[in-house]
């Protein structure tokens, strides 16, 4: 299969300058703020997202390095199949996240509820909407009964 590249649009900043104690979902991380540098080429871009209550970044996890199939995620000790969690240490480093977004001045978003390490890469945006986005999950596979653990759960070092 043909290699795809990607370039950042821009850098995500917070209050998290290593991946230890870093909340590991949005849920844990209420109220923290940070803000988004949108690289100037693509400021144009951001026409009509200030509409918008909360957004979806997709970022690159920089601070991972390789991967594995399988990984012993934060909310459980088995060892599962990495497609059925959430961790960074992933054949294609990419993860997301949704923030509310603030408001934006220039090339500068201002967001919350930020669980992303200080000065990530981010590939890019998309406008959150319930209609689209929102499932009712009938299942939701080994993370029965821990999920609601992911507010008090911060990140260690596992995946570095």
């Amino acid at each position: 299969m043909e290699e795809i590249s990607y370039s950042p649009i821009g850098i995500i900043r917070s209050p998290y300058k290593e991946t230890k104690g870093t909340p590991i979902q949005t849920s844990g991380a209420k109220g923290v703020r940070g803000t988004v540098e949108i690289l100037p080429e693509c400021v144009e871009g951001l026409k009509d997202l200030d509409g918008f209550s909360h957004i979806i970044l997709i970022y690159h996890f920089h601070l991972s390095k390789g991967y594995s199939l399988t990984v012993k995620p934060f909310l459980d000790d088995t060892p599962r199949g990495v497609f059925s969690t959430r961790a960074p240490k992933r054949p294609n480093a990419v993860g997301f996240s949704i923030v509310k977004l603030l408001k934006i001045e220039g090339a500068t978003l201002y967001i919350e509820d930020v669980d992303i390490v200080d000065s990530t890469p981010l590939l890019d945006i998309k406008p959150y909407v319930p209609e689209f986005d929102v499932k009712e999950a009938i299942r939701t596979g080994w993370l029965s009964g821990r999920a609601e653990r992911a507010t008090e759960t911060e990140a260690d070092e596992r995946f570095k």
